[in-house]
């Protein structure tokens, strides 16, 4: 907790240094604009609402749950050409095709996931795993995400999230597909289920915990107060979840999501993300070496309006970090579960 060391992550394969007493420096960087408080909640202007014109001139159906669209903006088309052939190995280039959609967790544009009823939260998990099922029939990735605020690159404040679907497997895909199928070669347990194992026990990084799931801050975390939710069944897809199982998922992101909000009482930013085994053509193999778990990444480090920085060192050489993923985990763990609104 107090001298300075690197840890291993088993995950990604790279190390994490740990320099806890560097969160005492005194601070005369960049300070952010807290996330404003006054969103309305409809906008005939914001293209997400209900009844809204989107960039594209199509009308929003006036939904009262989850809604799905193509995204306007889409990173990844269906139908983009192959590249020309390489005339050189320092050059090359590859296709990459794909579908990316958008899905508004809910009518209003002033809730975010942690102020929605445990009911709205189980229907955004069920749009994830149809989703996840529908796309994942013939891309080989799908991977679901969420920028929650400004500070995260979020563009438009309502409840929304982004399913993008390719025709690889991204870098982070293939390096946690890799360093898993590792593991259980080499220890004959699937490493996400032993390490979820690990920290039940250890609890010292655990931040809430039921039957089915568990939130811990990582003892490998880069980011501040970033946290690995994981399930304590050895599950392989989203939509292989039970119907148990997805109740107890809204419960607990729920009780997560208060405690980020609640931690320094604002609308807490973070970028989130699920992963699963591939799919498409590598649901014909054996992939028990995935675990299914998200990844949620905060960028706070000292209050709402300063920031971790992954800057100089963290580019150049290994990430950084300036508390210990056990004294984030306390904090986060005694923060009260009832939300500060």
């Amino acid at each position: 907790a107090e001298h300075q060391h690197a840890r291993y992550n088993p995950l990604r394969d790279d190390w994490v240094l740990v320099s806890a007493h560097r969160v005492k420096r005194p601070w005369q960087g960049q300070v952010e604009k807290p996330p404003p408080e006054d969103v309305p909640r409809w906008d005939p202007n914001n293209p997400l609402c209900p009844g809204a014109t989107r960039a594209n001139g199509e009308v929003n159906p006036q939904y009262e749950g989850t809604f799905v669209f193509p995204n306007d903006f889409p990173a990844l088309q269906p139908d983009a050409p192959e590249p020309g052939d390489s005339d050189h190995p320092l050059f090359r280039a590859a296709a990459a095709r794909g579908v990316c959609k958008v899905m508004c967790f809910h009518p209003w544009s002033d809730l975010t996931l942690p102020l929605m009823s445990l009911v709205e939260i189980r229907a955004v998990i069920d749009a994830w795993a149809e989703l996840a099922a529908e796309l994942g029939a013939s891309y080989p990735w799908v991977q679901i995400f969420e920028n929650k605020g400004a500070m995260m690159g979020c563009s438009n404040p309502h409840p929304h999230c982004q399913v993008w679907a390719s025709s690889f497997l991204p870098n982070e895909a293939c390096l946690e597909d890799r360093t898993q199928r590792q593991h259980l070669s080499k220890h004959g347990v699937p490493m996400l289920l032993e390490y979820a194992e690990q920290e039940a026990i250890r609890k010292e990084r655990l931040v809430v915990e039921n039957a089915d799931w568990l939130v811990v801050v990582p003892y490998w975390a880069t980011w501040p107060y970033q946290t690995l939710l994981l399930p304590r069944r050895h599950v392989c897809h989203l939509q292989d979840l039970r119907d148990s199982e997805r109740d107890s998922l809204a419960s607990i992101m729920q009780r997560l999501l208060i405690k980020y909000d609640n931690l320094f009482e604002i609308s807490f930013p973070y970028s989130m993300g699920w992963h699963g085994a591939p799919t498409g053509p590598y649901l014909k193999e054996d992939c028990g070496h995935w675990q299914l778990h998200a990844h949620y990444y905060p960028p706070l480090l000292r209050s709402a309006t300063v920031r971790k920085f992954m800057v100089g060192y963290e580019m150049l050489a290994q990430a950084q970090r300036d508390l210990t993923p056990e004294q984030a985990a306390e904090r986060l763990r005694s923060l009260p579960e009832v939300h500060y609104k």
